[in-house]
């Protein structure tokens, strides 16, 4: 709820409460009301959210735990729980995660990135990528993918940086990505870094010469980075506010109703939580309270409520579409269907 990802803590929490209602309209999850303990899970917050998460689980005051917070706050929180209680983690993340009672459902670099990047450098000629991120485990992994992938399309790496959470040397690598001679660059920065970024891009004129490409670039980051910074991004996920489906028509229409005009921008992380609950459920109904037996794989897929398809296998199979959508102004539109 601060730092550079609390940007998108409006919009998690409105959709968590959204799948709290739906929950709570009928059986709840084990036949128990639901009730949302919220904790800020930012790296910059005061008190470490292992801390709070430890002494939560050890006095038995959560039952579970649905996350949306960056990988690094994840390792934290996996070591500290320890299979106690059941952890889904929810966002797109680096893949690998394999902890008992450990549940991810979100995007990883083979469905997300591989295919964006195949599908961009041939629509477009790109030859020449540049990667840019923050400093923890996402982005290093998900860089090393992607140059897996430009080697064996024979694209080159004119750059590579890594940066600290709001770091001062922003403008000075914009200005260096700018000069690099890359065809594109490949963003892996949270929250305002990204606004940041793209405001800084688009100030320079790169955004008419450059093509970008994120994986965690949301309607929010749009928001905050402004209509005439945007041209040429593109931002591959498997769910966006647009996405034209009967589960996500009904997720708006309910989302819009409970929070009215003061709804934050629907978004692949907010809708994240929404399917985390719903998710939880399903998990803790089939396995008949056996959850940690699974070990993050399931004997039988685990269908649940979703904007998106959420259909869960294991941890390194969840197989909801993945889409390549265009910003343009505050939306993303033009999908492509990757996978």
């Amino acid at each position: 709820m601060c730092g550079a990802a609390g940007l998108w803590a409006p919009s998690c929490i409105a959709s968590a409460e959204v799948a709290l209602q739906e929950l709570n309209a009928t059986a709840g999850i084990a036949g128990r009301p639901v009730e949302i303990v919220v904790i800020d899970a930012a790296l910059e917050a005061e008190t470490p959210v292992e801390d709070v998460a430890d002494e939560l689980v050890s006095h038995g005051c959560i039952d579970a735990i649905v996350g949306m917070h960056i990988s690094a706050v994840r390792q934290k929180l996996v070591a500290t729980v320890r299979g106690r209680v059941p952890f889904v983690y929810t966002p797109l993340y680096e893949g690998g995660e394999a902890s008992p009672g450990v549940f991810t459902i979100g995007d990883t670099p083979a469905r997300q990135l591989g295919p964006a990047i195949g599908y961009m450098s041939a629509q477009f000629k790109l030859k020449k990528w540049a990667l840019i991120g923050n400093d923890y485990i996402w982005p290093r992994v998900s860089h090393a993918y992607a140059k897996t992938q430009f080697h064996h399309e024979h694209r080159e790496l004119v750059y590579e940086k890594y940066l600290p959470f709001s770091s001062k040397e922003l403008a000075d690598e914009v200005e260096t990505i700018g000069k690099s001679g890359a065809d594109a660059v490949l963003i892996s920065l949270v929250g305002q870094d990204a606004v940041e970024f793209n405001r800084l891009f688009g100030a320079m004129g790169l955004s008419s010469k450059m093509f970008r490409l994120s994986c965690a670039i949301e309607e929010n980051g749009l928001l905050a980075s402004g209509a005439r910074n945007l041209d040429r991004l593109f931002s591959s996920a498997s769910y966006f506010a647009g996405l034209e489906t009967a589960g996500n028509a009904e997720f708006r229409e309910k989302y819009h109703s409970l929070h009215q005009e003061r709804a934050p921008m629907l978004n692949a992380l907010g809708q994240s939580t929404y399917e985390g609950l719903h998710f939880l459920a399903r998990l803790v109904e089939q396995s008949e309270g056996h959850w940690l037996t699974r070990e993050g794989v399931a004997p039988r897929p685990i269908e649940y409520k979703s904007a998106r398809r959420g259909l869960y296998l294991t941890n390194a199979h969840n197989k909801s579409p993945v889409f390549l959508a265009r910003a343009n102004g505050f939306l993303f539109d033009d999908l492509t269907r990757l996978s």
